[in-house]
């Protein structure tokens, strides 16, 4: 965007309106620090994205005529929650007054007023539309959901995948797959050797938050998988089969399932790309599942610095360098590795975390990151893994920049690619 004048800072009055305040200008934060957010990283509020008010908190502005930072005393700080595909460059700058609630497990990107809308400080990661909020009509889901637990009456992942991921949560990936088209979930573990401190399927009840979705109740079969997932695969445009869902714990526990069930597809079928999106806490399950036809590997990560990784993961009977093992793992059988990279405007941007970055890269063969927004309470995480001072930053856009320009054969993104962009035609635009 060309702009005349800094974005004006945004407030709400706590009933649900939001109000420019003419001023001031928008600020964004850095980890702890509000900073100004240079002019050409303001951007659209791309569609499906929304407002938050985050009660208990004053906006950090800078003030129009005087260029000192202020508080907003209006009304309650306000964030914005950004689209899949996108990529933010800071956080919401506030001030936390000390009976604030914690913030609910979403994003909380900055966000102003310019002209005659919204703007945030963000780019599009990723060109794919498949989880475009303009592409789901919400009639066809429910019919897609009907129609699949008739003809699969007995599988309890359909009738989990319907009624409580597609209909309840409206989770993209399970309503494309009541849809017909390109990637399929497959929940597959209820139990984790993880205690993630922002885990969105189990809070423990000391916790002052809550859960986004319920967790998955039981141990699919074999054979539960392969009914729904092989017409899957052999029907739907650009197929992918995904174990690893939102909605359970950490499928590398059901790799003996997962194994029996995915060389019982390959006998149906050779078509599309079979993924699992894990911790990377088990590389001999990992190279278990490449042995049997395992296609491509997910990681997520909050950091590349294992010092920042456990104090957030919470790990149970596995280090940091087995999930870097396993990125090797699949890398030796041919296969594509990605890391889930949970984006912290001040914390994923500092130099220290830039330079293990380059250094995971380079040893494990990486073939893609995806950029996620990272949903948490800023504070509470920061305070949880007891950092008070991030550092040196470079900036998120500036870190996306230095990783392109080193490593051109690495993928940006937000999305596993179909098996047709990980034999090379990365560039069409295949969810169109």
């Amino acid at each position: 965007m060309n702009l005349r004048h800094s974005p004006y800072l945004l407030y709400s009055d706590g009933q649900g309106n939001i109000f420019e305040d003419r001023s001031l200008y928008a600020t964004g934060r850095s980890g702890w620090d509000a900073l100004p957010v240079p002019d050409n990283q303001w951007i659209p509020l791309p569609e499906g994205g929304q407002l938050y008010e985050l009660p208990g908190r004053r906006g950090i502005g800078v003030d129009v005529r005087s260029g000192e930072m202020r508080l907003c005393e209006k009304g309650w700080a306000v964030a914005a929650f950004l689209p899949p595909a996108h990529s933010g460059f800071f956080l919401s700058a506030y001030e936390t007054l000390p009976d604030a609630p914690t913030l609910p497990l979403f994003c909380y990107t900055a966000a102003g007023w310019y002209g005659d809308g919204f703007v945030v400080p963000a780019c599009r990661i990723e060109q794919d539309i498949r989880q475009e909020c303009g592409g789901f009509d919400a009639q066809k889901v429910q019919t897609g959901v009907a129609q699949l637990l008739q003809t699969y009456p007995h599988n309890r992942l359909v009738k989990h995948l319907g009624e409580n991921c597609a209909l309840t949560y409206e989770c993209p990936a399970a309503r494309n797959f009541f849809l017909g088209r390109w990637e399929c979930p497959i929940p597959s573990s209820p139990a984790c050797n993880a205690n993630c401190i922002g885990c969105i399927s189990f809070q423990p009840e000391e916790e002052n938050i809550v859960s986004t979705q319920d967790r998955l109740s039981f141990r699919p079969t074999a054979e539960e998988i392969v009914e729904y997932t092989v017409p899957h695969l052999e029907t739907a445009p650009y197929p992918i089969v995904s174990f690893g869902q939102g909605c359970e714990g950490e499928p590398l526990l059901m790799w003996e399932t997962i194994r029996e069930a995915i060389l019982e597809i390959r006998k149906h079928t050779s078509r599309g790309s079979i993924n699992i999106n894990t911790n990377g806490s088990r590389p001999d399950a990992v190279e278990k599942l490449m042995q049997a036809g395992l296609d491509s590997i997910r990681v997520s990560t909050n950091s590349v610095l294992e010092a920042v990784y456990t104090p957030y993961y919470r790990p149970n009977n596995y280090r940091f360098e087995d999930i870097v093992e396993s990125l090797r793992v699949v890398r030796k059988h041919g296969g594509w590795s990605a890391i889930n990279y949970f984006v912290f405007p001040g914390m994923t941007d500092r130099v220290a975390e830039y330079e293990a970055l380059r250094k995971l890269i380079r040893s494990t063969g990486l073939n893609m990151i995806q950029w996620r927004n990272f949903n948490i309470d800023p504070d509470w995480y920061l305070g949880r893994i007891n950092v008070a001072d991030t550092g040196e930053c470079l900036g998120v856009e500036q870190l996306l920049r230095l990783i392109r320009e080193e490593f051109p054969q690495l993928k940006f993104g937000y999305y596993n690619p179909p098996m047709e962009r990980i034999r090379g035609d990365y560039t069409k635009d295949f969810a169109h």
